[in-house]
Parts: C-alpha cells; structure tokens; sequence
C-alpha cells in the first residue's frame, strides 16, 4: 500500500496502454488495501454496521412507521408509549415514544441522518479547505508559511468545542450555520498533518524535477505532491468525521446547535435528559447508544485505515 512517486517516472510515457495503466494500478491498490483492511475482523464489522446504519437512516422515509417531524402525523395520546407498545397508529414502537408521541426509533433514524450529512459534509469541507492551507505553506514556505502556520498553530491551542459554540452563538442555529462551524474548527487538524506530510515530501527529487519545469504552481502542488500526501490525510478525515458528529451533538444537547424542528440525536438525548431519574429512561438511552455506536464504529474504521497505510506496516 505504499505511496510510489510515479507521478513524473519516464516509464508512464513509454507505457503501450498509458490511459489504462494509471486505472489498473489504481485497483490494484484498492485491492491490495481491502486485503489488508479486512486482516482486522473488528474493523470489517464496523464497517458493516456503519453501511448499515447509513442505509437505515437515509432510507428513513421508507423504513420507519411515521415521519417524527410531521406534526399532523402525532397523535398526543400515544405519548410516552414504553418500548413494544402498539400505539394508536397500528403500529408497534420498538422504542416506545417521547412526550410529543413522537416514534423514538424514527426520530432517531432521522436524527442519524442528519449527523451522517453534518459530519460527511464538515469532514469533506474542511479537508478541502485543510490541504489547500497545508500544500500552499509547505511549498511556497518563508515568510507565507510562517503566517498560515502560526494561524493554524493558535486554532489548534483552542478547544474544538469552545471555538463551535462562539461560532454557532456568532452563526445561528441551522445546518448550514454548524457545518460551517465545524469547518471552521476542524480543518486546522489537516492543515497542520497536510504541511507536515508535504514538508518532508517538498524536498525529494521528483518535486524538484516539477519545480524546475514551466509548470504551474497549482498543478505541481495537486497533480504531483497531493498524490503523495493523501495517506494520512485519509486517516485524519474517518477520525474527523466521528469528531464532527459528536461536535453536532453536543451543540444540539447544549440548545445551540440545531433547532427543535430539525431531527438531531443530540436533541432526542437533551429532550430525554430530564426522565432520566424516572422510569421513561429509554427517551435518552436510546439516541446515546445510537450516536456511541456510530461514532466508535467509525473511529475503530479509521484506526485500521491508519495501520494499514503506516509505511511501517508495509510488508
């Protein structure tokens, strides 16, 4: 699975087949990886139970009895249903209901989705936003990389939550407003990993056979460094992603993040948190169990990425 720096090698302008040969060696690597990637029993299992988690909740409208954010759909009598209770609807509640007769397994299906899209979103954006400040002060460096490090070194000394909720309160509430939030407080973890990856890559032979040509500066940082750097970036966004879901949930826990007519499980676990000490406790256990088992799974998948693509487990 090692990175090769085959990017400017002479060998790809005499290939017979130059426009297959990049694809089949892209498979190949892809193939070499999930060999590697399912030594691990604990990490394929986690990624099924992601892949199953993410087709439950965006098949939500199909799978789950009632939408539990139409409220012309709740019926008030069915509040506070215990689990296995038929409600007036016809159905069962797995999960019984909250105190608006809402279906807890919906709500909370609905409330994954919502993260799935938050953390996919915040995670994409902020790698984005993270190897464009890495790859630019690692290769112009000087007086620019001095600058954007020291930026990136006074975000890092501040708590991911402390600088979403100044950013929230600054935003307002709303998806768009805590995926920006999380943007903000996150790409700093790849800039810093993206600098410190080109840093090490910016002195080797075939960058400075891209420097020394009339190339341009974007097209050596993306089409030959970029290439080079990916691995641990890869790492850093599974981790990221599980980051920014449970960021969302505790802005929606702490009442700032998303609003009440938005499905989020830090919601459901705040709204619960109140009939915790009664016998309802099922109001907030659930959406928790939901949210540690999406976010373990995902943190367990990205630790046996990061092994895989060690150089040091290179066999």
């Amino acid at each position: 699975m090692a990175v090769t720096h085959d990017t400017l090698s002479p060998e790809s302008n005499t290939s017979e087949t130059p426009s297959a040969a990049p694809v089949t060696t892209r498979v190949a690597r892809l193939r070499d990886f999930w060999s590697d990637f399912r030594r691990s029993p604990v990490a394929v299992i986690s990624l099924a139970v992601i892949v199953l988690l993410a087709v439950l909740s965006f098949g939500a409208p199909w799978v789950t009895p009632q939408d539990p954010y139409d409220m012309a759909a709740l019926d008030w009598m069915d509040a506070f249903l215990a689990p296995g209770t038929e409600g007036s609807g016809g159905y069962v509640h797995l999960l019984g209901t909250d105190n608006a007769g809402r279906d807890m397994l919906s709500a909370i299906l609905y409330g994954l989705r919502t993260s799935f899209v938050i953390g996919l979103s915040a995670g994409a954006m902020a790698l984005l936003v993270g190897i464009t400040v890495g790859l630019t002060a690692a290769y112009f460096g000087g007086r620019l990389e001095n600058l954007l490090m020291r930026v990136v070194d006074l975000q890092l000394s501040m708590p991911a939550i402390l600088l979403a909720l100044v950013l929230v309160a600054v935003l307002g509430q709303g998806v768009g407003q805590i995926v920006l939030a999380l943007v903000v407080a996150q790409y700093a973890y790849f800039a810093r990993t993206a600098h410190g990856a080109a840093t090490v890559e910016r002195g080797k032979d075939y960058i400075e056979a891209a420097r020394s040509t009339p190339l341009p500066a974007r097209r050596v940082l993306f089409r030959h460094l970029l290439p080079n750097v990916l691995p641990p970036l890869i790492v850093v966004a599974t981790v990221q992603v599980a980051s920014a879901i449970a960021l969302e949930a505790t802005l929606s826990f702490l009442g700032v993040g998303l609003p009440l007519t938005e499905p989020s499980l830090g919601s459901l676990i705040s709204n619960g948190f109140k009939y915790i000490h009664t016998d309802r406790t099922w109001l907030s256990i659930y959406p928790g169990i939901f949210l540690m088992i999406t976010v373990v799974a995902i943190n367990l998948v990205g630790d046996q990425v990061r092994h895989v693509l060690d150089p040091r487990n290179q066999r």
